[in-house]
């Protein structure tokens, strides 16, 4: 899908891995369906577009969603004042309505998405790489860049990541004015508590 845009030329809405497949196929030209459309409207469609990918890293999905919200809003034309109340203050709560009914998330859980582009590039790759627990980036997305940059240097140092529990520590911190890199080393060089697990199958439950 192309839109026209100045210069008698098109803008690829939709398709860019097919696009790219063709070229490296040698292919100089490729079926295309023409739209007329403005920017918001093309996000949309191309957002769309992304999200049906069968794999889509953490991180793909939290900036499709800021998005795709920000042009449903500036379409919408809503005043800051109705937005939502979780996230940024520019996603308005009917948009994340709109956008839990088209995806299957909840409002909340679309909101956690976007507070995943709130951290700095070292730490959101580390949850697409799953070495740090999704809940636990979520708390993270609060403290500020600086924090979160002394934060991956300790989790660098000390080769490990924060769980849930340490994550909401140091948002408290943060919040508080009180995060200091002392009192981040001292978070995160406490000894974690392990959750221990018993497996039973159903033929041994029964005996």
């Amino acid at each position: 899908i192309v839109r026209p845009v100045e210069n008698g030329n098109y803008e690829i809405v939709s398709g860019h891995r097919r696009h790219h497949a063709a070229v490296l196929a040698g292919q100089e030209e490729i079926p295309a369906i023409v739209r007329e459309m403005d920017e918001d409207a093309a996000v949309l469609v191309m957002v769309d577009s992304n999200l049906q990918r069968e794999n889509i890293l953490p991180s793909e999905k939290a900036f499709a969603y800021r998005m795709k919200l920000e042009a449903m809003k500036r379409q919408a034309g809503r005043p800051k004042e109705n937005s939502a109340q979780i996230g940024s203050n520019y996603f308005g709560k009917e948009s994340r309505e709109i956008l839990a009914e088209q995806t299957g998330e909840s409002k909340d859980q679309i909101s956690r998405y976007i507070r995943l582009t709130h951290l700095i590039p070292d730490i959101l790759e580390m949850v697409d790489s799953k070495n740090i627990a999704f809940n636990a980036a979520v708390e993270i997305s609060y403290l500020s860049e600086k924090e979160q940059k002394l934060l991956h240097d300790n989790m660098d140092v000390n080769e490990c990541s924060p769980s849930l529990s340490q994550a909401k520590r140091l948002k408290k911190y943060s919040q508080d004015g009180k995060l200091t890199e002392d009192v981040i080393d001292a978070i995160m060089t406490e000894e974690k508590e392990t959750d221990t697990k018993l497996v039973l199958k159903g033929d041994t439950i029964k005996k």
